[in-house]
């Protein structure tokens, strides 16, 4: 019996890798099998010489520098006020973070498009520009969640009481304060809450399909609609971003656990 329970874990472990492994095995293999017989990174080539992946590569970085800066800028200061002076309205706040967890993107994105269309007193929906703020807006609200619970971690490590009295001491300003005292004791959640927001807008495709906006998303859509290899090789690509911002997300995290 304690053979049984010692090897179960284990035994479980490799049945979730070998599930969750094969597949993307498979979609690896069959990227490699554009030419009869040969392995072969032709589809990769094609993908990357494809003038359309460069720009909607790039629009998606862009976006995704976009989101982190304008949900640090939202994020820490409440977090920040919320630990130190509202400590009462912390339930309700972990509430409102965590509903783009609960509420579908498209419903997010039909609202959007309801209250800025062009009947009403803000049109960003008619625009090329006013799309991409809309698309901003979107992805900072997915991933609210993710950057909200790293920033708050990293508050937990840090005794923000203390260091704000002695700021105030000192003459700094409340946002002097966040931002030359908080902000640098806290830099590896918000590096940590980064990645994932940038693992969150590179895969996005429902808002930005709907607001046509060419986004890496979009773009590995439309190659699957007309291409049989490439969306595979588009695919690993795709994970490969995603588990590296996963990577360099735990990477910050135990810097920040080693520095607390």
């Amino acid at each position: 019996m304690k053979l049984v329970l010692r090897y179960s874990p284990w035994t479980i472990f490799a049945i979730a890798a070998v599930f969750f492994l094969m597949p993307l095995f498979s979609t690896a293999e069959f990227s490699l099998s554009i030419r009869r017989g040969v392995y072969s990174l032709e589809a990769y080539e094609s993908v990357f010489l494809d003038p359309e992946f460069a720009a909607s590569f790039g629009y998606s970085l862009i976006i995704a520098v976009l989101t982190i800066i304008f949900g640090t800028i939202i994020v820490v200061p409440m977090a920040y006020y919320v630990r130190l002076r509202l400590q009462w309205l912390r339930p309700v706040v972990e509430i409102f973070v965590m509903l783009p967890m609960v509420v579908p993107p498209i419903v997010l994105v039909f609202g959007y498009l309801r209250l800025f269309s062009s009947s009403s007193v803000l049109p960003l929906a008619d625009s090329s520009a006013g799309a991409s703020i809309l698309l901003i807006c979107g992805c900072t609200t997915l991933s609210l969640p993710y950057l909200y619970r790293t920033i708050d971690t990293g508050l937990q490590t840090i005794d923000v009481q203390t260091l704000t009295e002695a700021a105030g001491i000192l003459g700094a300003r409340p946002f002097a304060t966040i931002r030359l005292v908080i902000f640098p004791n806290i830099l590896p959640s918000v590096m940590a809450g980064a990645f994932l927001t940038f693992a969150v807008v590179m895969g996005e495709f429902v808002i930005a399909s709907l607001l046509t906006r060419p986004a890496f998303g979009t773009y590995i859509q439309k190659i699957g609609m007309s291409k049989a290899y490439e969306p595979a090789a588009l695919t690993i690509l795709s994970f490969a971003i995603t588990w590296g911002a996963l990577a360099m997300m735990n990477v910050m995290t135990r810097f920040s656990r080693r520095a607390g």
